[in-house]
C-alpha cells in the first residue's frame, strides 16, 4: 500500500506505472515470505492458503491498475 501512495503523488503516470510494478512485487515477497512462515511452523496450512490467496488477489488487482494506466496512455 505505501508503494502506491508513493507512486501516485508522482509527477506522471510512467512513474506510478513503475511503483505499481514495486508494489506488485512486494506481494510477491508476502508470498515467498509466507512459504517460510508454513516452513517454520510459524503459520498453519490453512492460515497459509488464505494469505497466500489474498497476496494472489492483491497481485491481479494492482496488474489490472497499471493495464489500465497504460490503456489510458499508451
Amino acid at each position: 500500500m505505501t508503494n502506491i501512495a508513493e507512486g501516485f503523488d508522482c509527477d506522471s503516470q510512467v512513474e506510478f506505472a513503475r511503483f505499481l510494478g514495486i508494489a506488485r512485487r512486494s506481494a510477491v515477497e508476502v508470498q515467498s515470505l509466507l512459504y517460510v512462515a508454513l516452513d517454520v511452523g510459524y503459520i498453519d496450512k490453512k492460515t497459509f492458503d488464505d494469505e497466500y490467496e489474498q497476496a494472489r488477489k492483491t497481485k491481479a488487482l494492482i496488474g489490472g491498475f497499471k493495464q489500465s494506466l497504460k490503456k489510458r496512455n499508451p
